[in-house]
């Protein structure tokens, strides 16, 4: 049965910080952005920010996405301290968090370039494009699966590669994974297949896309599903173990989410970086820390098989209480039995 680590652990009743970094100038004022992107990945970026601000320092929070969610909702109704910045790869939340009136509005020459998709009421910017992927172990699987049927071929009674250990995100502990797994419920005639495949195969569900990462190049799983391509594209371009494939049937494209919180401090500034984000210089940073794919065979711009996560009221239903609930309890009633911790 499929291994739901941590999934029934209550959440921490006090959000917190996974890292906090401080980058620019001691004695100058600093922009509060917080976001679900590692540091290392971020960083990069926003020094890059800061080489155009001489007089401004950054204070970087590394949330994870449910956290990041709940400091905001915090922020908002005003008991605690708000951002200025938020980014997120959460984008469901960040729609809930400007539906719900806890965003500022930030017009400028660069948002207005944004396609539609990728920009909600002046107040929602897709600032990346970042694949779903398959994340392969090239020794175990020399035949990688490039799309769903192949994987749920490969998972059959007598298949391929029956024993295949295939590792994707816990729904419950991971906003993202959530949002991927609902994306895919609704794009995917093979939705209820795969889960059964995996169901039927122990699969194992963990927290994040480093641990998911990790797992397959140390050769716990032989391929992980659902993977953040920006964090797969990084670490494959420092492993040879691993393989990396955009699945042909269709990819799902997320654009992380930035938005100007209500309560922001420095809402001017926290604009300019958005406009830098967007900016030709900005893509070329973002590009380089793996956050816009260079992945062999992913053609952002045409390729059909690309489907894009919109910023737009339908992540709304991601979000709704109810059917958050009826598709948690979907995923338990598929996968029944003991949740215990996988390899």
């Amino acid at each position: 049965m499929l291994a739901l680590i941590a999934s029934i652990v209550a959440a921490p009743a006090v959000a917190q910080t996974e890292a906090e970094v401080r980058i620019g100038p001691a004695d100058a004022p600093a922009l509060i952005v917080r976001g679900t992107t590692d540091a290392d990945i971020f960083l990069p970026v926003l020094r890059a920010f800061l080489a155009t601000e001489p007089d401004l320092a950054i204070r970087y929070e590394q949330w994870g996405s449910n956290d990041l969610f709940a400091r905001a909702t915090e922020a908002c109704a005003g008991g605690a301290e708000a951002a200025d910045l938020l980014v997120s790869s959460a984008v469901d939340s960040v729609v809930r968090l400007a539906n719900d009136g806890c965003a500022q509005a930030h017009v400028s020459e660069e948002t207005a370039t944004l396609p539609a998709g990728q920009l909600w009421r002046d107040e929602v910017f897709g600032i990346t494009q970042e694949p779903a992927v398959m994340v392969v172990n090239r020794a175990a699987v020399p035949d990688a699966p490039v799309t769903r049927f192949d994987l749920i071929d490969m998972l059959r009674p007598g298949g391929a590669r029956e024993s295949l250990r295939v590792a994707t995100y816990d729904i419950e502990e991971s906003g993202l994974g959530y949002l991927f797994a609902f994306m895919d419920s609704l794009q995917a005639t093979t939705f209820g297949s795969l889960i059964e495949a995996f169901d039927r195969s122990g699969a194992v569900a963990t927290c994040c896309s480093a641990e998911l990462i990790d797992g397959v190049i140390e050769g716990r799983w032989d391929l992980a599903y659902n993977v953040l391509g920006s964090y797969a594209e990084a670490r494959a371009a420092e492993s040879d173990e691993i393989a990396i494939v955009a699945p042909e049937d269709y990819t799902l494209m997320l654009s992380r989410a930035a938005f100007i919180p209500a309560g922001a401090a420095r809402p001017e500034a926290a604009g300019r970086l958005v406009d830098f984000m967007l900016s030709g210089q900005g893509r070329a940073v973002l590009r380089a820390n793996h956050l816009i794919p260079r992945i062999d065979g992913l053609g952002v711009e045409d390729d059909v098989s690309i489907r894009p996560i919109p910023l737009t009221p339908v992540l709304l239903l991601t979000t709704d209480a109810a059917k958050r609930r009826l598709f948690i309890e979907l995923w338990r009633n598929t996968f029944p039995g003991d949740h215990a911790a996988g390899p």
